[in-house]
């Protein structure tokens, strides 16, 4: 069954590139970026695996863990991982789930039999403290991901999730906000907005980051 935005994602036990873990456990009260690759020696995730590494940093500041999935074993991922560091000029620093069952890809609907039955595709799972599913990014083989965005969504999560904001098209951090259109009492905006706003229409009202 599909996993849709809002659902507690399933909990699993399966073999790392860091040795077993309990999914449940090793999230804890975290952020999760969960990504899935096809194989190991994939040039596109080869790149894309070389970038959460140097980007590890950035994930860890916004209370994230990162961890990737691909359908071969552990010996297979040590050798992969040494060719990921060698040609990214990084150094991986977060589990890969050895999925040889495919236990995990199938939980999490990474099986997609029109686009081939026999791996996973190419997904970015974005879960919350809660284990609720809060993006999913599927991707075709031939594109490599933009971790970038990911970095900019989990942004706008964590500050939605706390101001009654959403972001705007090609919103960044720190840049302006639209106010929810539910909120419509002077008082209640002059509480909540002490920056103030800009009304460009009624529904469309713009404040400055209520966290900045």
């Amino acid at each position: 069954m599909a996993l849709r935005l809002g659902d507690t994602v399933p909990n699993f036990t399966q073999k790392t590139s860091e040795g077993e873990i309990d999914f449940y456990s090793w999230a804890g009260d975290s952020w999760v970026v969960l990504f899935s690759h096809p194989a190991d020696y994939t040039p596109v995730c080869t790149t894309e695996l070389g970038s959460v590494a140097k980007l590890k940093p950035e994930f860890d500041k916004r209370g994230a863990k990162v961890i990737a999935l691909s359908v071969d074993g552990v010996d297979s991922h040590g050798g992969w991982i040494s060719d990921i560091n060698e040609t990214q000029s990084t150094t991986v620093n977060y589990p890969i789930i050895a999925d040889e069952d495919k236990k995990v890809a199938e939980l999490y609907d990474m099986i997609h039999p029109n686009s081939n039955p026999s791996v996973t595709v190419r997904t970015v799972f974005v879960i919350d403290p809660s284990k609720k599913l809060r993006l999913t990014l599927t991707y075709p083989p031939s594109t490599g991901r933009n971790f970038e965005e990911i970095l900019r969504v989990l942004d706008s999560l964590q500050l939605t999730d706390n101001y009654s904001v959403a972001t705007p098209v090609d919103w960044k951090d720190g840049e302006d906000c639209v106010i929810s259109p539910a909120i419509k009492d002077p008082e209640e905006l002059k509480q909540k907005f002490p920056k103030g706003y800009t009304q460009v229409k009624p529904y469309l009202r713009t404040t400055p980051q209520p966290n900045k």
